[in-house]
């Protein structure tokens, strides 16, 4: 699988574990929603800081936001 899907997956999971919308996922992270919509469809390569904020605002680590997201 691509690491960019295997990462859209995953937060796209995080976001619904807590119940969130990409609207309030936005709200929680600063991240422009469109860039959050891009990110989960795989069709965005975010950086390091981008990362570090979506696993702030699910109040996790980054080792636990990649957590099986694999490099291909």
């Amino acid at each position: 699988m691509n690491a960019k899907f295997a990462l859209g997956r995953r937060i796209t999971f995080l976001r619904q574990k807590k119940g969130w919308t990409q609207e309030q996922l936005s709200f929680e992270s600063g991240i422009n929603k469109n860039y959050i919509c891009d990110i989960e469809k795989g069709r965005r390569n975010p950086t390091l800081l981008v990362l570090a904020r979506l696993a702030t605002a699910f109040g996790i680590d980054l080792s636990t936001l990649l957590k099986g997201v694999d490099v291909e």
